[in-house]
């Protein structure tokens, strides 16, 4: 009975300690942008910062041949605002909005006519 107890308390500790660290783990985003064309490409939930970046260039490269990776985040969100001719502005928060309002305010400090283009958020 001792042995039993005592495997079954192994277990819980693992699970419960494999728990904690998916918990702790941290999820990358990232945002792709090509000044010329407008396209974007983004991504969410990577494990990785390379990962999120290589995704949200393949998604960009769809549309456009001179995407580069604007910004990344973690357990965040990012925004993109943009204006027609080619400039931009990002930024990152936890908090979606303050993430949007925060890169229209950073497009219209060298830019006019900017306009929100894409925002995403990792899920946590």
């Amino acid at each position: 009975m001792r042995r039993l107890f005592a495997a079954a308390s192994v277990c819980l500790a693992l699970i419960i300690g494999s728990t904690q660290v998916s918990f702790a783990q941290n999820l990358y985003g990232a945002i792709a942008f090509s000044q010329n064309t407008g396209a974007v490409g983004w991504s969410y939930d990577y494990r990785s910062r390379s990962g999120a970046e290589r995704r949200a260039l393949n998604g960009c490269y769809k549309h456009a041949g001179d995407c580069r990776v604007v910004m990344w985040f973690r357990n965040s969100c990012g925004a993109l605002a943009v204006t027609d001719r080619g400039g931009y502005g990002t930024a990152g928060h936890p908090n979606r909005y303050v993430a949007e309002e925060r890169a229209l305010d950073q497009c219209y400090r060298s830019n006019n006519n900017c306009y929100l283009k894409r925002w995403v958020c990792t899920g946590r």
